[in-house]
């Protein structure tokens, strides 16, 4: 958790700055978002992937195709 900055009344008792300082950190707990790390992938996968959108598609035929033709 980042540490912030809270200033506390001067006015409020001892019990009012904890019960302020315990309420922020409520807070923050509740509305910090989680981080969630992406799945690792392994080689084999990684270049099945990479070699894929190298390759062009099979029913591509160049530059001057249709995709009407193909898809009627």
């Amino acid at each position: 958790m980042s540490s912030a900055r809270i200033e506390v009344p001067a006015s409020a008792t001892p019990e009012e700055a904890a019960a302020l300082v315990a309420a922020v950190e409520q807070f923050l707990r509740d509305t910090t978002v989680a981080v969630v790390e992406a799945p690792k992938t392994d080689g084999w996968t990684r270049v099945a992937r990479a070699e894929a959108v190298t390759r062009g598609a099979a029913w591509d035929s160049g530059p001057d195709a249709s995709v009407a033709a193909w898809a009627a």
